[in-house]
């Protein structure tokens, strides 16, 4: 039987800065990669193009990465896909999946 693992590796665009929080132990960076593939239709080539959202949890010596995390620069992501959950104030459910990032290279 084969084991199922929840990991990638997907290389962008950093979309904008990183928002970053620092807590006592930890910091969390939050960003967005815009990610894109070539979709062939007979002979024309289209862009495809998402942005994903990203965040990056780090102990607090180890934030160094952090410094690459600028609009524009080019990454590669190793991580994990991560669905959340919330509702919101008026009472509506939402729902959404990010990347936990668990490597940056730049």
């Amino acid at each position: 039987m084969k084991k199922m693992e929840n990991t990638f590796a997907v290389t962008g665009f950093v979309g904008t800065d990183a928002s970053i929080h620092q807590f006592s132990t930890a910091s969390v960076a939050r960003f967005s990669l815009a990610i894109s593939r070539i979709e062939k239709n007979g002979e024309e080539n289209t862009r495809t193009s998402a942005f994903m959202n990203v965040e990056a949890w780090r102990k607090n010596e180890n934030t160094s990465s952090f410094d690459w995390l600028v609009k524009g620069a080019l990454l590669t992501v190793d991580g994990y896909f991560k669905p959340e959950e919330w509702q919101d104030a008026e009472g509506v459910k939402n729902r959404r999946v990010i990347i936990v990032s668990t490597k940056l290279h730049a």
